[in-house]
């Protein structure tokens, strides 16, 4: 029984792989969709463990990654997630959770960007113009989730989605949908979630108005008539994802948890993700992880990070996490959470 096992357990986490080989396809949609800042992880612990956390999701950054994994969590938990992204932006993620018993869970959700003032540049003046610009990038969720049975919940995380630039902006709604069931094989969790399900965006404003002269070879004509340049509507990155997880209780103070994702979305090629976890005492967090393997032209390969936990008066306790993001010859990124149980 015991071989058996190990067997079905080499058979479930090889499945991702195999299902990501399957669905492969040779179309790639770079570049083809808006608000690509979605398809940035929220939370040090999932980034350091590359991303492959679809199956594992037990804290509030499961609003990104899985919706259902909110189910589990007990009394009322705070998470606060800071990105320091490429070319000097900072993405920064709220997340709150409340359970209601057997009523389930639920949550809210808040990522907002930090580009700084910008010049406003022209032809004729490419130094700038004395004017300032900037973007933003946001998105507010309300999530629930509950438990259906013993083994299997549910949860569903609908959103609104904003992005600026200059006098321009672009709104849409949208939805995140996910899974978990814990499998009859012990420790072991199969998981799967979308998200991004929704609306088109598509950014309208006035720094698309111009001055339009609809005859040049005419003088008499009005040459400074109001137009707006057309911009056209731009589906938001869908992402499929299934994982499996597996926890391995070594001793009484040490665990390891081990994860895998296949990744199937809308705007580039199949990938599969990988990660572990070691935990010390439910104290002391280690974590590495690979992601985006088996993609073409990836920047994205190793991650690492750690967490620190202590309990503190009464019921409550702070955690603080950490995690580095290797992205080649880009600017490797960094993340620090700090987190909040009641």
């Amino acid at each position: 029984m015991k071989r058996l096992k190990i067997y079905l357990l080499l058979l479930l986490f090889i499945s991702p792989v195999v299902l990501a080989g399957e669905f492969k396809s040779d179309v790639s949609k770079r570049g083809t969709t808006a608000a690509p800042f979605l398809n940035i992880g929220q939370g040090a612990r999932a980034t350091a463990m590359g991303s492959a956390f679809v199956g594992l999701a037990n804290d509030p950054s499961a609003l990104y990654w899985n919706p259902a994994g909110i189910a589990d969590l007990q009394g009322v938990q705070v998470l606060f997630d800071h990105t320091k992204w490429l070319a000097d932006i900072n993405y920064n993620f709220v997340a709150a959770t409340y359970s209601l018993g057997d009523m389930g869970t639920i949550g809210v959700g808040f990522t907002t960007s930090d580009y700084g003032d910008m010049n406003v540049t022209t032809i004729d003046k490419p130094e700038g113009t004395g004017e300032l610009f900037t973007a933003t990038d946001a998105v507010f969720s309300i999530a629930y989730a509950i438990n259906l049975t013993d083994n299997f919940a549910i949860g569903f995380n609908p959103k609104f989605v904003y992005q600026s630039l200059w006098k321009m902006d672009a709104t849409a709604f949208a939805m995140d949908i996910g899974v978990k069931y814990r499998t009859p094989f012990d420790g072991i969790i199969l998981a799967m979630s979308i998200s991004n399900f929704g609306s088109k965006m598509q950014l309208l404003g006035t720094s698309n108005l111009v001055l339009y002269d609809q005859d040049l070879t005419s003088t008499g004509n009005n040459d400074e008539i109001p137009a707006y340049l057309e911009t056209g509507k731009w589906a938001l990155p869908l992402t499929f994802r299934v994982g499996l997880a597996y926890t391995f209780n070594i001793a009484e103070m040490h665990k390891f948890n081990v994860a895998i994702d296949a990744l199937h979305p809308s705007d580039d090629y199949e990938s599969v993700n990988i990660g572990g976890e070691y935990i010390f005492n439910n104290f002391i967090f280690l974590r590495g992880g690979y992601k985006s393997l088996f993609l073409e032209d990836s920047e994205e390969s190793f991650t690492l990070g750690f967490g620190i936990q202590q309990q503190l008066l009464g019921n409550m306790a702070i955690k603080v996490d950490y995690a580095y993001q290797d992205f080649g010859r880009l600017t490797d990124i960094q993340k620090f959470t700090i987190g909040l149980v009641f």
